[in-house]
């Protein structure tokens, strides 16, 4: 067994959920690339193969059952195993994926935990050890007065537990994991929500005006950006609403 990173390759053509993917993987002690189609993965995996492969089932070129089919069948690439993205409701492709040879799917919206620990799952079965020394759980930023520890889903605002419900949760973890980029309300849904899910603009503001109040001195951190979105604030400069 290896003691290095495990070597995760990402394929997800929505930017927002890869990057998601990539931060819990990487959170996790995992080493992580992100490609965009079925193609460029095949081509990837052929030349450099990973211990871990994350597909998306909805591909813009080739779909994730092909190239799972595609990698399955070639003796080079049989083993790695293959952890699905599924949309909610495509019940009849993760039995087609499964019968394929892919070790495991989670669905949109996922749950960062459980995505995590199908992931070690995975690469458990597989023989891949995780590099222990690079798993960071817990993000403390503001100067350590917020933390966010990611495998327990819970936040502390100044030392005060703070109780979020799993979508103010996935709000904040989102937009702290990139501090001063600026995510649309339709890109914060589909991090948070996946990107099948449809809802209201007005729907993003009331979870972060719920964030908001519920982080009390700290609520500054989540900047409104008008006419765009939101970001994560580590300067402290308050918001512009």
């Amino acid at each position: 067994m290896s003691t290095a990173k495990a070597q995760v390759l990402i394929v997800e053509d929505e930017p927002e959920i890869a990057e998601l993917i990539e931060f819990h993987a990487e959170r996790a002690g995992m080493k992580a690339r992100k490609v965009g189609s079925g193609r460029l993965a095949l081509d990837l995996v052929r030349r450099e193969q990973p211990d871990l492969i994350v597909l998306d089932l909805m591909l813009p070129d080739v779909d994730g059952l092909e190239v799972c089919r595609k990698l399955k069948q070639a003796e080079q690439t049989r083993s790695i195993p293959i952890v699905m993205v599924t949309a909610k409701g495509e019940e009849a492709d993760i039995v087609a994926g499964i019968e394929l040879g892919a070790a495991d799917y989670v669905t949109k919206p996922f749950s960062p935990r459980v995505l995590v620990a199908r992931l070690r799952n995975a690469l458990r079965r597989a023989g891949v050890e995780e590099d222990p020394t690079a798993r960071i759980d817990r993000v403390a930023l503001l100067d350590g007065k917020l933390v966010i520890d990611i495998d327990r889903h819970e936040v502390a605002a100044e030392g005060r537990k703070v109780d979020l419900t799993l979508t103010e949760f996935g709000i904040l973890h989102y937009l702290a994991t990139r501090p001063g980029f600026v995510r649309t309300r339709d890109q914060i849904i589909a991090a948070v929500h996946g990107k099948s899910t449809v809802l209201s603009s007005r729907t993003v503001d009331v979870h972060v005006t719920a964030l908001r109040r519920k982080l009390g001195a700290l609520a500054d951190c989540v900047e409104t950006v008008r006419g765009v979105g939101y970001r994560f604030a580590d300067s402290g400069n308050g918001s512009d609403d």
